[in-house]
């Protein structure tokens, strides 16, 4: 496991997965765009997906609901580590708020894994 200090974090970010590389791209997904990190709630810890997840922990995922995803941070951008809201991430046209570095679209497909909204 990885540990982060991130500037725009009160307290160590924890980042887990099968990583590639130091933007958070994992074996499963690693293109280009494949710079995001989510944060799970059965763990509190930043996985660049799903899959990881799945691989490296015994538990079962437990999705963010409506209410948490506005006092939490639950994305981190590999590009900057800047940390953002769930709202934050989704509105913006699939760029970080902080770099504006490109993230891929296609995630949002995988919503529903992640998020109870």
């Amino acid at each position: 496991m990885t540990i982060l200090n991130v500037s725009n974090s009160k307290k160590p970010v924890h980042l887990k997965g099968q990583l590639v590389d130091t933007q958070t791209r994992c074996r499963h997904y690693h293109s280009a765009l494949d710079i995001i990190a989510i944060k799970f709630k059965c763990c509190d810890i930043y996985f660049p997906c799903y899959k990881c997840h799945l691989e490296l922990e015994s538990h079962d995922i437990i999705r963010w609901n409506k209410l948490d995803l506005k006092a939490e941070k639950v994305i981190l951008c590999g590009s900057c580590s800047n940390l953002l809201y769930y709202q934050e991430y989704s509105a913006n046209d699939n760029k970080c708020l902080y770099c504006s570095s490109d993230f891929n679209p296609n995630c949002s497909l995988h919503y529903g894994l992640y998020f109870d909204i």
